[in-house]
């Protein structure tokens, strides 16, 4: 069977030599590149080397080199077809049909090939005629050398419908490849096709092996309607899949480890003369999933350089949002902004290799320009724009696929908000030696103070419950898979019962930190329906399930019918139940309020400790357990014995 170059590209893009390698040798990170023992030769010595960029293995013990297909046929004694098959599978690719139609299709596809290759040296001898000089006073004034002009093969399409078509066909192209390649514009309402491109300064975008299979154009008068034109889609170019100077950029960014990012075109080539060869732009798209994955394969964290302007900061954060769910170890982005008012151009033309290289020096981490957008989204002045942060942000994380990665954002988030809200950070080190007891575990060498081990019971997971004996005792609360503190419960069922109560406590509600998304959901929902002031139970409930929350809904009221705690009763006296709302409501803030302290004390603790760090760590832990006993006077307020608020 023969394979088409295009097919046997796509099986080495997505398989990377390494994953291969590793099957038959034991390879470890070298810089860039993995290297081993030979496995074609006995040694001592790592002589075996692999490069994911370059799509090679080189043996210098045997004197063997090659790419993918080349070690399994010499490590399997596989065929070439057979090795094809087997890494093919891997990609996820199915094997392509021999058939008349498939021929055609690659034919085509090297057919326009041609076709586009003769339309760059078109594009190139005009800019050099006469009719190209106010195309070559554009460049010049934008500080665009001849010999950048040519290393980037710039050119200029004349303002003439029909001069590129004439020239193709000169050339014995037909119209339908004019077409196809998408060098001009036809349609049914179009009598005679014509040139997409007129009066604009032409740069080639090209494939990773360097073949142009796409023009971008920028208009050189001002009332044009779109001053950057691309090509559209065709059989060679899909825009969301393409880096503009990949081809150029790709032995750079593999000799320095570094690849940087920028949105346009004249961005690229200005810093490229500026010395900085590794350099690649999206091509009039926001960065998609398939460019990130181009970029990681260039390098694990490429920097996007953006413009210092609004829009720039736009684009750094729509970047976030494609990226999050794509990272992972040895895969993640950093960003420079540029002084505002400025983009790549105008700082490597003013201030040339040294302005630009402390843009990229100050290149910040993903979390932080995160952070950086979520904090500048609105005011922090008020509980509920503060909880509205955390639940942002947790969302945000959760984004993450790779689990190891996503819990080391989940703590740099809290401990960031920690910094800005004076709360304390997710301590490490030390953990509860007990979910009954409270007490905690001193580990490490005999007679030592310094470390304090994990001694939880096996099934002890994350931080126990915020509730008190009594209420867990209780039917409302028995056994069942619990997605929602007790406490946060409670809360619930009397906003429910108690509508015009519950909106007068909206703000108090606002700010619970609750357990769960769901939770969260349904309290923002309880939140919107409450501040009409003509809302009730039903319509509460209407508003819950409407949203898909039916089933937790439900389940807290069935447990609620099942409950001897009179305050979650539709009929229980309003006072009584304001009075369980406030408490419950208090209670819970202290309780979140006292962990977060112990959390900043165990963090003192594991820096340093001191006799003095451990009893103030026992003292919280004591405080926190004289909240069963309050919570238990609510529990009995209201029944029988006929007390009053006033006794509480």
């Amino acid at each position: 069977m023969r394979f088409t170059p295009s097919f046997l590209d796509e099986i080495k893009e997505r398989v990377p030599v390494s994953e291969v390698v590793r099957r038959r040798v034991q390879i470890k990170k070298a810089g860039r590149e993995w290297k081993g023992l030979s496995p074609f030769s006995s040694e001592k010595s790592p002589s075996f080397f692999v490069n994911d960029q370059k799509k090679a293995w080189f043996d210098f013990s045997s004197g063997q080199n090659g790419n993918i297909f080349d070690f399994v046929m010499l490590t399997e004694g596989l065929s070439f077809p057979e090795a094809v098959e087997r890494l093919a599978g891997e990609a996820g690719l199915s094997l392509p049909l021999e058939s008349p139609e498939s021929r055609q299709r690659e034919q085509q596809r090297a057919s326009l090939t041609d076709v586009m290759e003769l339309a760059a040296k078109f594009f190139e001898a005009e800019l050099q005629s006469p009719r190209g000089a106010k195309a070559r006073g554009y460049l010049n004034d934008r500080g665009q050398s001849p010999q950048a002009q040519r290393q980037f093969r710039i050119g200029y399409s004349p303002n003439e419908k029909f001069a590129l078509r004439d020239y193709l066909a000169s050339k014995g192209v037909t119209v339908e490849m004019m077409c196809e390649s998408g060098m001009l514009v036809h349609g049914e309402d179009i009598a005679v096709p014509y040139d997409r491109f007129r009066d604009r300064v032409m740069f080639p975008i090209c494939d990773r092996t360097g073949k142009v299979i796409a023009f971008g154009g920028r208009a050189l008068e001002k009332d044009v309607a779109a001053k950057y034109l691309n090509s559209p889609e065709t059989p060679l170019f899909h825009k969301g899949s393409v880096l503009f100077n990949h081809h150029n950029a790709r032995k750079a960014a593999h000799d320095n480890g570094v690849v940087i990012a920028v949105e346009g075109y004249v961005d690229v080539i200005s810093m490229s003369s500026a010395g900085f060869a590794n350099v690649v732009a999206a091509c009039g798209t926001a960065l998609t999933p398939d460019q990130c994955e181009l970029l990681w394969k260039m390098a694990e964290e490429p920097i996007l350089c953006f413009d210092g302007d609004k829009a720039g900061r736009k684009a750094a954060y729509r970047a976030i949002d494609t990226a999050l769910p794509l990272i992972g170890p040895g895969k993640s982005l950093r960003f420079a902004f540029l002084p505002d008012g400025q983009d790549p151009d105008d700082l490597a033309r003013s201030g040339g290799h040294a302005a630009v290289s402390e843009v990229l020096e100050a290149a910040r981490p993903l979390a932080d320009v995160l952070w950086i957008r979520e904090v500048e989204s609105g005011p922090l002045d008020t509980p509920e724009r503060k909880a509205a942060l955390q639940r942002r942000l947790g969302d945000v994380v959760r984004e993450i696929k790779d689990d190891t990665l996503r819990g080391f954002y989940k703590q740099d988030v809290e401990q960031r908000i920690g910094a800005i809200f004076g709360r304390a950070p997710v301590g490490q080190g030390y953990q509860r030696a007990s979910p009954r007891s409270g007490g905690w575990q001193q580990g490490g060498r005999a007679g030592g103070r310094g470390n304090y081990r994990d001694q939880r019971p096996a099934g002890f997971v994350g931080t126990p419950s915020f509730a008190s004996v009594s209420l867990t005792r209780s039917a409302l609360f028995a056994p069942g898979k619990v997605v929602f503190s007790p406490r946060e419960a409670l809360i619930v069922l009397v906003c429910l019962n108690h509508p015009d109560l519950a909106a007068r406590y909206a703000e108090d509600i606002a700010g619970l930190d609750v357990s769960s998304r769901d939770m969260g959901r349904l309290r923002d929902v309880l939140l919107t329906e409450l501040a009409d002031a003509k809302t009730d139970g039903i319509s509460l409930r209407q508003a819950i399930d409407a949203v898909g929350l039916a089933a937790l809904r439900e389940r807290i009221e069935a447990m609620a019918g099942l409950a001897q705690q009179w305050c979650v009763r539709a009929e229980a006296g309003e006072s009584d139940a304001e009075e369980v709302l406030r408490q419950a409501l208090a209670l819970h803030r202290r309780s979140r309020a006292l962990h977060k302290e112990l959390k900043s004390v165990e963090i003192a603790l594991g820096e340093t400790p001191s006799e003095e760090n451990l009893t103030r760590l026992r003292e919280i832990q004591a405080e926190i357990a004289t909240l069963d006993g309050r919570e238990a006077v609510v529990d009995g307020f209201g029944t029988s014995s006929g007390r009053s608020g006033s006794e509480i």
